[in-house]
């Protein structure tokens, strides 16, 4: 799945879509828009979180470099139900929903990709549910620290971008901003993760005998 080119396939597919480029802690859109397109990450991540009715946010998915998001108006979805947002700047590619219904139906190749992509993306959130529902908050940030380095581009492949705040990762985590702090200062004790103004680094061994634990 990961050589296959989707800007460049839908490119030479002559399919009609635009690039944007976003900063960061930008909003793609909010929940409750109306639901009309479906973006491709080319660079950086975004996250995707949802706000009761009392006003509390929670995280429900974050997303890298080759996900697709937005995909819900294929399947008849009127209005967002969640709000897309940026965690690093990023460029995301912009199909509007009858353009990529066409091009589905039209492009085997294309379609194959994007179902075993969207069932992929499913496994991955029942884990994370499943983390959410058995796992200590502590082992819930150390799988999401894990996670986020698959997401970012860089050299060293085992650092997050200093643009995850502790904030974010205990909404990520469902847990507080304090009890990240004291994770994230255990962690940094124990030789598992590195962290300063750059970014985080983490020892993906460690880390996972961690989580094994």
């Amino acid at each position: 799945m990961c050589s296959f080119d989707v800007p460049q396939f839908l490119a030479s597919a002559g399919m009609t879509r635009r690039i944007v480029e976003y900063r960061r802690a930008q909003e793609v859109y909010f929940q409750g828009d109306l639901a009309e397109t479906i973006f491709h990450i080319q660079e950086g991540s975004i996250k995707l979180s949802v706000v009761n009715s009392l006003g509390k946010e929670g995280i429900v998915a974050v997303l890298g470099v080759g996900d697709f998001f937005g995909e819900g108006c294929l399947a008849g979805q009127t209005v967002r139900m969640a709000t897309a947002t940026t965690i690093t700047s990023a460029t995301l590619l912009v199909i509007e929903k009858q353009e990529m219904s066409r091009v589905l139906h039209a492009e085997r190749k294309l379609s194959d990709y994007f179902l075993s992509h969207m069932l992929t993306r499913n496994i991955r959130m029942e884990d994370d549910l499943i983390d959410q529902l058995f796992n200590s908050s502590e082992k819930r940030l150390a799988r999401t620290l894990v996670l986020l380095t698959q997401y970012e581009k860089k050299t060293n492949s085992h650092e997050v971008s200093a643009a995850i705040s502790q904030e974010t990762l205990a909404n990520m985590v469902g847990t507080t901003r304090s009890r990240v702090n004291l994770f994230m200062n255990k962690f940094r004790k124990m030789g598992l993760v590195k962290y300063d103004r750059q970014g985080i680094q983490i020892n993906p061994s460690l880390m996972g005998a961690l989580l094994d634990g």
